[in-house]
């Protein structure tokens, strides 16, 4: 049997059993691959006479773009060409950095056929972040959108310089690649080791580091985010993520892909809901995937204003709060689905389709994954830290770090997530947080996101994070950030509103007693940044000054 042929039998049975998900776990298997280009292999060989629709890209204009999967395949091949022209080789590490449009999908199917290593990076990088992965990532050639080519000024030098756009002086023009040939013929074969992207994590907790995915972890390992998502051939499917994020390449690029579903993007510049929820109407979009920032600023709008055709609705990147799969559901009638991965992986554990969702579960292991869940002595509890076991290693899992190889993160036959679990008697996981931001308070274990998930309920908070604050009495307490609510005014009557219904809400050892209302420090890709919060809280002395619009509960309890 061929590699691509034993890729395309795993693909047909996890779609056969869409709805079967003790079948699908208990019998799928990682096809067993050697040499496998799934830009060559699969892509090309499923675009053959294909005039199904492979790519929708909208442009904030009102432009679209319509490109089929033949069409698709042929001006890939245009691209592969060019850039070979270009000295572009086999190995040769390339920085992407495009917005949601035709050329990006164009550019990275390229890539893959000529054997090229692509760094992707969102476009909201500043020259520092761009000089890092320059340096670290070992680039040497760039793709640019023209819009962003001042960021590089004298970054990169001697390095080969693509701008897709309008033409830039000094840089080569994209659009010459439509001169090329439309047929590629690759020089040696792909072996499945090969590196195929490098991802620069979001850096929520220190510098950021740099994910090894190769042509098997990636291409392959997104069946179990196929499976996950729920995708059919003929879906048309929206991620809405930034490019540059390893999530991008999850749902607008694999998973969809490997399912023969329709891939749509919005290019737009700046989020707006309502913009958002009309074009999902419009385009008649059957499956959505968003982060939890997207869907807690959906469910700000009168979503019953919105007649959508989704059939499944997932959401990734955080843990999402209950209120707003809640609203989701009294509206539309569905159910957000929540799965697990990680830049390191593709999605480990989800709630797959069809199957019981339970409230604040992100689900059960996903097929080809083999999870355990571990104390710190690395012996099996129901609370503990999430483990792949590699006895069965995963195919989506990376192939390591750039810098130390995945040493520090696989140890005992098993790789260690970071993230604290609890597995109920069904196998369903709950997200507890990372085990550096779990913490204790007299002497009880805190689950930040247990207490931002209640905070969010409060129609007053629009976003929270909670982390441990100095206490002289009980060493540290919880402490929340909050966002308010468009309408809400910080001070001191909306505090003692959220004091008052966080002490209903939770055992009074878990109740949160600070609050301060502010802005929260996020990544670029929109995480946010728990760890500046907690070295703010760490630096500070129990006795220490208030800091603006901060309140302690004690202040209500006297009054």
């Amino acid at each position: 049997m061929s590699d691509a042929l034993a890729f395309l039998q795993a693909r047909d049975f996890l779609l056969s059993c869409r709805d079967n998900y003790e079948h699908a776990y208990r019998d799928f298997r990682w096809p067993e691959l050697t040499t496998f280009n799934w830009a060559l292999d699969y892509f090309d060989q499923i675009a053959v006479g294909n005039e199904g629709l492979a790519l929708w890209a909208l442009e904030e204009s009102g432009q679209e773009h319509r490109l089929s999967f033949e069409a698709l395949s042929r001006r890939a091949n245009q691209v592969a060409n060019y850039l070979k022209g270009l000295g572009v080789r086999r190995g040769d590490r390339i920085l992407v950095m495009l917005g949601n449009e035709v050329a990006l999908w164009e550019c990275v199917l390229a890539l893959m056929k000529l054997g090229a290593v692509a760094i992707p990076a969102t476009t909201m990088l500043g020259p520092d972040d761009l000089s890092d992965r320059i340096e670290r990532g070992g680039v040497r050639h760039l793709a640019v959108g023209a819009a962003h080519t001042v960021k590089f000024g004298e970054l990169g030098d001697g390095l080969t310089r693509i701008c897709v756009g309008e033409r830039v002086p000094g840089w080569h023009s994209f659009e010459d690649s439509g001169l090329y040939p439309e047929k590629f013929e690759p020089e040696s074969p792909t072996n499945v080791s090969d590196t195929l992207m490098l991802y620069f994590t979001s850096g929520t907790t220190a510098k950021p580091k740099i994910v090894r995915h190769s042509h098997q972890s990636y291409p392959v390992g997104h069946l179990s985010t196929m499976y996950w998502i729920g995708l059919q051939p003929g879906d048309v499917h929206w991620n809405i993520s930034s490019p540059g994020w390893a999530k991008h390449a999850w749902s607008s690029f694999f998973a969809p892909w490997n399912a023969g579903a329709t891939v749509f993007a919005y290019n737009y510049s700046r989020f707006q809901p309502k913009r958002v929820l009309e074009t999902l109407v419009e385009r008649r979009v059957t499956t959505l995937c968003g982060p939890p920032t997207v869907w807690r600023m959906l469910v700000q709008e009168n979503l019953s204003d919105y007649p959508v055709a989704l059939r499944e609705v997932v959401s990734a990147g955080e843990p999402l709060n209950p209120e707003v799969i809640s609203r989701v559901q009294s509206a539309w009638n569905i159910t957000i689905r929540e799965g697990f991965g990680q830049t390191e992986t593709t999605a480990v554990a989800g709630n797959s389709p069809g199957q019981p969702v339970k409230p604040g579960s992100m689900g059960r292991p996903l097929p080809g994954y083999r999870v355990a869940v571990l104390d710190s002595n690395g012996q099996p509890c129901s609370d503990g830290e999430l483990c792949l076991d590699l006895s069965a290693r995963p195919a989506g899992l990376m192939n390591g770090y750039e810098d130390d190889g995945g040493t520090r993160t696989e140890q005992s036959g098993f790789y260690h997530t970071g993230d604290i679990v609890s597995r109920d008697q069904d196998g369903y996981l709950s997200y507890v947080g990372r085990t550096d931001d779990v913490f204790k308070s007299s002497d009880y274990r805190i689950s930040p996101f247990e207490l931002e998930s209640i905070l969010i309920r409060h129609p007053a908070v629009a976003e929270a994070a909670v982390v441990p604050c100095p206490d002289p009495v009980r060493l540290v307490v919880p402490k929340g950030f909050i966002v308010l609510a468009p309408g809400w005014s910080a001070g001191p009557d909306v505090a003692r509103n959220i004091f008052a219904f966080v002490r209903e809400a939770v055992a009074p050892y878990k109740r949160i007693r600070r609050l301060e209302f502010c802005e929260l420090p996020k990544t670029v890709s929109g995480k946010i940044k728990r760890r500046d919060l907690r070295e703010i809280q760490a630096e500070r002395e129990p006795s220490a000054d208030r800091r603006d619009n901060e309140f302690f509960e004690e202040d209500f309890s006297r009054s």
